[in-house]
């Protein structure tokens, strides 16, 4: 009976003999440190701080978790911006894009469309022209957030590291290579390498790669101007467009031209057949003829066997110099496609390669002042004026040719 009694009225107990009447999972379910002990100073229970450390904390899993962006646009503030003189005639949406580089195509088109954008207090539109001393307001934009470039490969650093060894010019906007003979600037039918090609390796942060301005022939050697930027690229084909761009080409002739300096002006139409295309003469009027013209002046002759030229090329029809050339009755040496000359021998020594090299190229630069890029003669080239004795520090009279 007093058993009993003791059951049903029992002593209180203390909080930390509580926690030891309950059930050890339902005590270390509850709690992640050590076990309690039962009695104040007392043994704590076994192995109870044991398994509380193979227990991974909760805490501590959300802390070693990568924390997830909570936006991935970054908001500006409302701006109002002057536009300035070399910004004058420049199109809207080309303002907006060389303000804020990050800015997207979609989003600059939404906030003209809206007329949240504002000239001097009115709507606008993205191809409306900007003048100096114009106000201009821009409203909150969201610009691109900078993305993880991921590592490249050892294929697509090789790839970085031949481009940067052709590098003869660089800067944000703008990058001038030195291409080699042999090398083309775009893809074709057979083709596995190319400049375009070989441009995927430098796609920037927003997925973007540098753009071609314009071409040169596959064996053609020499300057070739990339826009790593759709800013610069606006820029610079425009430049190309209103012939603001000047090219000087060096090239190896037979002969010797008369006069020395010159000027060719024909129409060239494309001629096609199952294995090759070429640039014929054509007759202003006739299918697919484009107007070309060439200056041209005689830098240095070898005897009277060869003639070193400087050209000129007013205008950027295909095959546009080795044509004109061909047709004055001086084909361009080593010219697979346009040497007509019969029973003519190449001087001992020289390599029947096409002699023709991209010299020079002077553009306005998209951000003001000029890029002037100059490229040296190839390994075949300067081999051929090392044998003829020919300097290629000699003054070069094509700067005088007129600006047509």
């Amino acid at each position: 009976m007093s058993r009993r009694i003791k059951r049903m009225n029992p002593k209180p107990r203390s909080r930390d003999e509580r926690e030891d009447s309950r059930p050890f999972k339902a005590r270390t379910a509850k709690k992640a440190g050590p076990r309690p002990s039962g009695k104040p100073g007392g043994k704590p229970p076994r192995f109870a701080g044991e398994r509380a450390e193979r227990r991974p904390a909760k805490p501590e899993l959300e802390k070693a978790a990568p924390a997830k962006p909570v936006e991935a646009l970054l908001p500006t503030k409302v701006q109002t911006v002057t536009v300035t003189a070399d910004e004058n005639n420049m199109r809207v949406d080309r303002f907006l894009e060389a303000h804020f580089p990050g800015l997207s195509f979609s989003h600059i088109q939404r906030v003209v469309r809206k007329g949240e954008l504002r000239v001097d207090g009115k709507r606008v539109d993205s191809k409306d022209r900007l003048e100096e001393g114009q106000s201009v307001r821009i409203p909150p934009l969201k610009l691109d957030a900078p993305k993880v470039v991921g590592e490249l490969s050892d294929a697509a650093q090789k790839t970085l590291k031949a481009l940067k060894d052709m590098t003869i010019y660089e800067d944000d906007d703008v990058l001038v290579l030195n291409k080699p003979a042999g090398l083309a600037v775009q893809g074709g039918s057979g083709m596995t390498r190319h400049i375009d090609q070989m441009l995927e390796v430098m796609r920037d942060s927003k997925g973007q790669k540098p753009r071609l301005v314009h071409r040169i022939d596959r064996e053609t050697s020499g300057c070739l101007l990339i826009a790593k930027t759709r800013f610069a690229a606006s820029h610079l084909t425009g430049a190309f467009r209103s012939r603001s761009a000047r090219k000087t080409y060096w090239a190896l002739v037979p002969g010797l031209p008369k006069p020395k300096q010159g000027r060719i002006s024909t129409f060239l139409a494309k001629e096609e057949s199952e294995d090759d295309t070429i640039m014929r003469i054509a007759q202003h009027g006739d299918e697919g003829a484009s107007h070309a013209v060439t200056y041209y002046a005689v830098v240095e002759t070898a005897g009277n066997k060869l003639t070193w030229v400087s050209l000129k090329p007013v205008t950027g029809r295909t095959h546009q110099l080795r044509a004109h050339m061909a047709h004055i009755g001086h084909p361009i040496v080593g010219d697979p496609k346009y040497f007509n000359i019969e029973n003519w021998q190449l001087p001992g020594g020289l390599q029947n390669r096409l002699h023709l090299l991209a010299r020079r190229i002077v553009i306005p630069h998209p951000r003001g002042g000029v890029i002037d890029a100059t490229a040296p003669l190839p390994p075949h080239m300067q081999q051929s004026w090392n044998l003829l004795g020919l300097d290629a520090s000699r003054f070069d009279p094509i700067e005088n040719a007129p600006e047509e």
